[in-house]
Parts: C-alpha cells; structure tokens; sequence
C-alpha cells in the first residue's frame, strides 16, 4: 500500500475530527442567522485559534440548562434551577462546577414531574430494605437516594439494632445493618446448634450467694459475708470489684448478709439483712452515693429499669427514694400496707412521681403519691404467688385453695390506668410461681408453674400458645424473647427452648437448686444463678 494512503495516528484523527465539528456548527449557525462572533480576517490570529472543543461545548450546555446533542430524546427535558454563568476558565473549571452539579441534586425525577430532594427523601422513608434496593437499580439518582444515610439509619433503628447511637458514629449505615442482620443470624444459628461456652463467675468458695442481677451484660451479687461484687461479661477479662457498703466504724463483727441487689444502666442497689439500704452510682466509683436504714428486716426490693428511683418494703411499710432536681436524693414517698409485702414492682417509663405495684398476700397495692394506698385486686384466701408489671398493665398469679371450686389458679391481667381486670389464663392444678411480662415479647406472656411446666400465653386470646414440660421439681425462673424461651428448675436443671416449635435446643445440668434467670435471652447468652 502506497505511504500517502497509510492511515493517519490517532491524535492527527481527533484533530481533525474536532476541525471537521466546528467547521459545522459555524455553518449552521449562520444558516440560523445566530452571529457566531466577530468574523475573523482570513489569514489573522483568531481565524487559526482552533475550535472549541466538543466536549467543552457539552458541558456549557448542560451549565446552562441545555439538552446534549445526540439521538432525539422522548420528551422535553424539565429546566434546571438558574444558576450563575460559567467564568471564561478552562476545561477544569467547566467540568468541576459539572461534578458539583450533578452532586447537589436539586431535583428528583418521579415519573413525570420532579420533586424537591427533601420531599423524595420523605417517601422513600416508607419503603423497607428490600424496596429500596429495587429502587436503586431504576437510575443513578434514585439509586443516590435510595443509599441515603438517614433511610438506613432510621431502618436500623426500626429494627432494634444499635438504638442508643447517633447518625454521625457509623459511615455507611447500610453495611451497619447488614452486620448486624448477619451477626443475629450467627447466634441463633448457633442457639440452635448448641454452639457456645460455658464460663463461671466464681468469687470465693465457703461464700453463698445470696441474690444476683443483670443488666446489659453487667451482673452484681450478693453473698453471705456481706460483699457485693460485679462482673462486666462483655470482657471477660475485666476484674470483679467490691462495691463498699456504708457501715458505722464502730460496728464488731461479721457484716450482715445481703439480701437483695438490683443493677440498671446506671445504678446499683443492695439490701442488708439489718435493714440497710445502699445506692452506688456505676461511674462514680466504689462508695456509695446514698443510703439509708428501716428499722426492720427488708421483704422486697425494686429499682427502676431506667432512671434513679428505688422502692423498698420493710414490715408494713413501703418507701420510695428518688434524687431531686439538684441531685440530692430524698424520700419521694411513704406508704403504710395492711400485709406484709411479698413482692414489689416499679412501673417503668412513668413521667412525674413514680408508680409502684406492691402485693401483700391477697392484696395488690398500685401505690401513687396522688393516691395512696389504692387496691388493685383483693380476693380473701387467694395468695398472690407472682407479680411482673409492664408500662401499663400488671400480671400476677393467684392461689386457690380448693374451697373454691370455680376458681382454679390462674394469671390475672390488669390495666394499671383503669384499674380493670383484662383477661383471666391459666385454670392450672398447681401455683404459678413466675411470671415474666416486662421483657416478654409484644401481646406475650410466658409463666413457670410447680406442676413443671412452661406455659406461654397470647394476651389478645387468652390461650397458651404452648406447654412444655420441663422440670422435675417445678419451674422457678423463666425468661423468653421473640424465639426462645429459657426456664430453670428448683432442681438445678436450665432448659433453652425453641418457641416455635416447641422443641428442647439443648440444656444444663447443676448441682444445685436455680435461684434466678437474671438476664435476658436476646443477646449473644444467657445468664443464672445457681
């Protein structure tokens, strides 16, 4: 093939693609009788300025509110906002204040019209994880939007996972959600397949513990030698300290033994058997912030799940301590009960003077300051044998004795606003010993009873979903969350179960009696006393 005829290199190409392109537009300009300008002189300095190129010529229209040449486009292009001109800078300039454009997205397409940013924002707020995935594969700014940070922090809310966070701790919330949805199915699969370990928190042998509690993996108990210690399971690593109790300098001998210990996000809480009663606050340090005495051995002790409020029952008197506005703790109220208080409850998310629910015998108590002393429910010659409390409703269990026939033990639901009787479940032959109704599931209520079954109950019906038989010595503790259920016996034996289906997933073996369930189910374990 000749040389003059060889094919010219790439650039040469370009070039004169680019020359061959301007060359057109000024045609049609003029055909257009649109001035393209000054006319340059043949053979002056502008007319051998080469033509704009076309890439630049895109981007001064699409600045300016232009449509891009090519292919006939199916409909009219809505204007863009007016914006300030372009300056006569170069290339990087146009193309910069282009990437700035199309990152600021003022104007969502929706079909036919467009919407301002923030009102698309607001609708595809009603769409789940799995729609807004389809969303995003419809364009880029839908798919912009479907990937905003809010969205998928609100569904990370939604589905309970890293609730007590900020939108500015995580970079990417959908990846956030995404390790936690995996890390959940990570443990349930491993409830499921017996996965795990065993470990111990082991003070000192010769030392009986007394009484133990939880709260988000940080557990405090109580021994007989009067020491109160907790452990954080979160590090297993973390040394056990001893919570100092508040004794006179000139007392001899042994301390009393601690009766009860309770434990929220931010307090703790320890009974004595000389009626002492002992507040720690946990970022405080090892002394106690507040203490103080009842004149007899306490029968029941009750802290707020959320908040600084404390109720203890000594005879027949029931106490409540709360901090003021300054943070001076003080006694908010005081009520004198007929009975002995067998247990006590504080009403959780309660605004204003807090709201306790006490039993004694066959009385409840819904204890207020604006109200003292109202009876919730008095039936003579039926014991109350458990009691849990929700933000609204109250449920315990009731004894028969057998002289009433038409009343068999049951578990009684009561509205604590209205002081009615919801719903009556249960006709078992023995006593329900626990209840959980707190921490169980929505319209869910899960119960032990001593004739060694496990009994959950659906509130809108007032019909157990299921029974299962567990305990040989009858059941003392129970907890449960959306798919499990954990249960302990008198007789030393912790059973984890699938609710479900109704099936045993695996269970453990003591030597001795449970004393609680203390912890709830949902996390990556489970936690009891023995």
């Amino acid at each position: 093939m000749a040389e003059g005829s060889a094919e010219p290199p790439p650039f040469r190409r370009c070039r004169r693609e680019e020359r061959v392109g301007g060359a057109k537009r000024r045609r049609r300009e003029a055909a257009e009788g649109s001035p393209a300008g000054p006319a340059a002189e043949p053979g002056s300095r502008r007319a051998a300025e080469p033509a704009e190129p076309p890439y630049l010529a895109l981007a001064r229209g699409l600045l300016h509110g232009g449509a891009p040449p090519g292919p006939a486009r199916r409909g009219p292009s809505p204007a863009r906002p007016a914006e300030e001109p372009a300056g006569d800078g170069g290339a990087d300039d146009l193309l910069g204040q282009l990437i700035r454009d199309l990152n600021e997205i003022n104007e969502v397409p929706f079909f036919d019209v467009q919407l301002p940013y923030e009102l698309a924002l607001k609708i595809f707020q009603y769409l789940d994880k799995t729609e807004l995935g389809r969303c995003a594969q419809v364009s880029r700014t839908w798919k912009a939007l479907a990937e905003d940070e809010v969205l998928w922090y609100r569904l990370c809310q939604q589905e309970g996972y890293l609730v007590d966070t900020s939108i500015s701790d995580h970079a990417c919330w959908k990846l956030a959600l995404k390790n936690c949805r995996a890390r959940e199915r990570t443990l349930k699969t491993n409830w499921k397949n017996r996965i795990g370990a065993v470990s111990q928190l082991r003070y000192e042998l010769g030392k009986i513990l007394c009484d133990v509690h939880s709260c988000d993996g940080v557990v405090i108990a109580g021994y007989t030698s009067g020491e109160v210690r907790l452990w954080d399971t979160r590090t297993w690593d973390y040394t056990a300290p001893i919570l100092e109790a508040m004794h006179d300098p000139g007392d001899a001998g042994p301390r009393p033994h601690v009766s009860f210990v309770r434990i929220n996000s931010s307090l703790a809480v320890a009974a004595y058997e000389d009626g002492t009663i002992s507040i720690w606050n946990l970022m405080f340090g090892r002394e106690p912030i507040h203490h103080y005495q009842h004149n007899q051995r306490i029968q029941a002790l009750a802290l707020g799940s959320e908040g600084a409020v404390v109720a203890t029952a000594s005879g027949f008197e029931v106490k409540v301590e709360s901090p003021d506005d300054k943070g001076f703790w003080q006694t908010a109220a005081t009520f004198d009960i007929q009975k002995l208080v067998n247990f006590l409850n504080l009403v959780p998310d309660v605004v204003g003077s807090p709201v306790t629910v006490a039993a004694a015998e066959d009385i409840v108590y819904l204890l207020k300051a604006e109200v003292p002393g109202k009876i919730l429910h008095s039936v003579y010659g039926q014991p109350v044998t458990c009691l849990d409390v929700s933000a609204h409703e109250a449920a315990f269990g009731v004894k028969n004795f057998g002289w009433l026939l038409n009343e068999p033990n049951q578990i009684l639901l009561y509205n604590l606003e209205t002081s009615q009787c919801l719903k009556k479940m249960g006709n078992s032959i023995g006593d329900f010993t626990c209840v959980n109704l707190q921490n169980s599931p929505p319209n869910l209520l899960v119960t032990g009873n001593k004739d060694r079954r496990v009994r959950v109950f659906d509130l809108r019906k007032s019909e157990s979903l299921c029974s299962l038989y567990a305990h040989q010595l009858g059941v003392s503790a129970v907890q449960m969350d959306d798919w499990k259920i954990v249960s302990g016996g008198e007789e030393g034996l912790v059973c984890v179960w699938d609710q479900r289906m109704g099936t045993k997933l695996w269970e453990m073996h003591a030597s001795a009696g449970l004393l609680a369930v203390v912890s709830s189910v949902t996390g990556s374990g489970c936690l009891y006393a023995l």
